[in-house]
């Protein structure tokens, strides 16, 4: 069969498809899966790109969606005919976190879903969401994923409260889907004021422009009266964490999700203090979180925002779309 692998070194020039042999029929415990989406995360270009070192050859993607074909002896959650979607962590089922790196993920520490069938333990599955195509039920794996545990599972989300989010990528994006789903205001920053409008359409109650407007984390403070917002997703990292700070409220809720603005640097100590908010990272979450986003999006109707679709022989070409910043949401890959 066919599969996008990394070359050696790492590059987009070199990742390419190659053959691979069939997985074969599941064993106990198992499902076959015919897979036909998948989505791009900032992980999977790190890892195509060398930049986050992995085997050379590992198929890409750790996001994957299809269609069960074949269900090994032991199956009962899973039939022929279903649609189920990938989970980022196979071995966390549920309970707190108890990985702490790429290992066992897919198209990192193992094989991903860039090809055309895989085998696995069906517990390294869930349900898709009823009524998405593959591509909109890969969303959910990543970026889908951690913007609900971060909002929910972890920050405890409400009716009424308020959501700070940066940027208009895949996790912010989700999360502003969810925030209004779940009857909170929301907050969204961008560069560009094309995708401020569009995070407008989709519901934000406010926008700023972080190129125009440098202390964004007060204005947005400003925004609720003063009292500062009670989540949120931090993606940039040290470029982004002062103002995030300066935005939130006493006792509130920034989920470390991104380094988008660099590894390292200085963290305002003094100011985390005095808000003292909980300033918690995380990487994507559990086969249980993911079962429950499943049934709240099945509840709330929310469907995710596909900026671009890409071929699977485009994959390249998808992921230099993604260097360029250019997409609103996420970006997908069907075959």
């Amino acid at each position: 069969m066919k599969a996008m692998v990394t070359g050696s070194p790492a590059s987009l020039d070199t990742l390419a498809f190659a053959d691979r042999p069939d997985p074969g029929q599941p064993g106990p415990g198992e499902i076959r899966v015919a897979l036909h989406g998948s989505s791009l995360n900032y992980h999977d270009l790190g890892v195509v790109t060398g930049r986050m070192p992995a085997d050379a050859g590992r198929i890409a993607l750790a996001d994957g969606a299809g269609t069960v074909v074949a269900v090994g002896d032991g199956v009962n959650e899973f039939a022929v005919g279903d649609q189920v979607v990938s989970c980022f962590f196979p071995i966390w089922q549920d309970g707190a976190p108890i990985v702490g790196d790429f290992s066992h993920t897919p198209g990192d520490g193992i094989d991903g879903f860039a090809t055309e069938f895989a085998v696995g333990p069906a517990t390294a599955f869930t349900r898709a969401p009823r009524g998405y195509d593959p591509v909109e039920a890969a969303t959910i794996t990543t970026a889908g994923l951690t913007a609900w545990r971060a909002l929910v599972s972890d920050g405890g989300l409400k009716a009424g409260d308020t959501v700070l989010l940066l940027g208009t990528g895949g996790v912010s994006i989700w999360g502003l889907q969810i925030a209004k789903a779940m009857g909170a205001m929301a907050v969204i920053t961008s560069s560009s004021g094309e995708k401020l409008e569009r995070a407008r359409d989709l519901g934000a109650d406010h926008v700023v422009n972080y190129r125009e407007v440098k202390d964004w984390g007060r204005v947005v403070a400003d925004w609720t009266g003063g009292r500062g917002v009670d989540h949120v997703l931090e993606l940039g990292g040290a470029g982004t964490l002062a103002n995030s700070i300066a935005a939130v409220r006493v006792g509130g809720h920034i989920a470390l999700i991104g380094t988008v603005t660099g590894v390292a640097g200085d963290v305002p100590t003094a100011a985390l203090m005095a808000k003292q908010a909980r300033l918690q990272g995380l990487i994507v979450g559990s086969r249980r979180q993911q079962q429950e986003f499943v049934r709240a999006i099945e509840t709330t109707g929310i469907r995710p925002v596909v900026d671009r679709r890409f071929s699977l022989a485009q994959l390249p070409e998808a992921f230099r779309f993604q260097q360029s910043s250019g997409h609103f949401g996420k970006i997908g890959v069907e075959w």
